[in-house]
């Protein structure tokens, strides 16, 4: 009896010390702002620092919510983007950076569990967001770049060019509109937070380039209204569809 007590005792001890937490794994969480290099480390840990029945970061978990609000705190590209001080082609450059890093953190949270439902769905619209916000900057600054650099800034090549950014973009905030097919592998908050995203982020998109054409995106919405079951997402998508009506109509007044 004695020997498997001792043995039962060696085998926990052996899980215990199998068993990592979020301070097994090191992120700059102190830092104030993350920039390029720190969002490499990070990425490369979310993606590959972890086994496959061992939870990543999420906002559910004190340890793991600071993680997640780090990676996705738009101010560590806004400090830089928005900094009037530093060159356009440095900031051009920073932000193609975060726009990679970004492409990156899409990989992370995109696990689902056997009934189809995701299982960091809250993460994955965070990092998401992200992408939205970042997007604003990095496609206006971008434009901005081919302005400043154009022998005529009123050439017709020129325009053909930020306007083909400009579609660029608008199709990229479209892509986000496809989440709403995968509406059922989301949990209510999911839904809810999924829907704001809507809210805050094609107003602004709209806001910014208001003359931009957004008929794909109108007829995109219109499709997912009638797809969802969602009362969050349907409010958001009838408020984005009349936005963009009042655009249109205030073009032809």
């Amino acid at each position: 009896m004695t020997k498997f007590k001792y043995l039962f005792l060696a085998i926990c001890c052996l899980a215990l010390t199998q068993c990592k937490t979020e301070e097994d794994h090191e992120y700059p969480i102190n830092k104030r702002y993350w920039d390029v290099d720190d969002y490499d480390k990070a990425i490369l840990e979310l993606r590959f620092g972890y086994e496959n029945d061992e939870k990543k970061p999420t906002f559910s978990n004190p340890e793991g919510r600071v993680v997640v609000e780090k990676l996705t705190d738009q101010q560590n590209f806004l400090v830089v983007l928005r900094d009037n001080e530093l060159g356009l082609k440095h900031r051009n450059d920073v932000a193609s950076e975060f726009f990679k890093h970004w492409q990156d953190m899409q990989q992370i949270y995109t696990a689902t569990d056997r009934k189809d439902k995701y299982v960091y769905d809250m993460e994955m619209l965070a990092v998401w967001q992200y992408g939205l916000g970042l997007q604003l900057d990095y496609f206006s600054l971008g434009n901005e770049q081919i302005k400043e650099s154009a022998d005529d800034p009123n050439s017709t090549s020129l325009k053909r060019r930020v306007d083909s950014n400009i579609k660029i973009l608008i199709n990229n905030y479209i892509i986000y509109l496809d989440e709403i097919n995968d509406e059922k592998s989301f949990s209510e908050a999911g839904k809810a937070k999924l829907a704001e995203g809507i809210d805050v982020y094609f107003s602004k998109l709209i806001a910014l380039y208001p003359n931009g054409d957004y008929s794909g995106m109108k007829k995109k919405a219109e499709l997912m209204l009638n797809k969802s079951e969602s009362k969050e997402i349907k409010s958001s998508l009838n408020k984005l569809i009349a936005l963009i009506d009042s655009k249109k109509n205030q073009e032809l007044n």
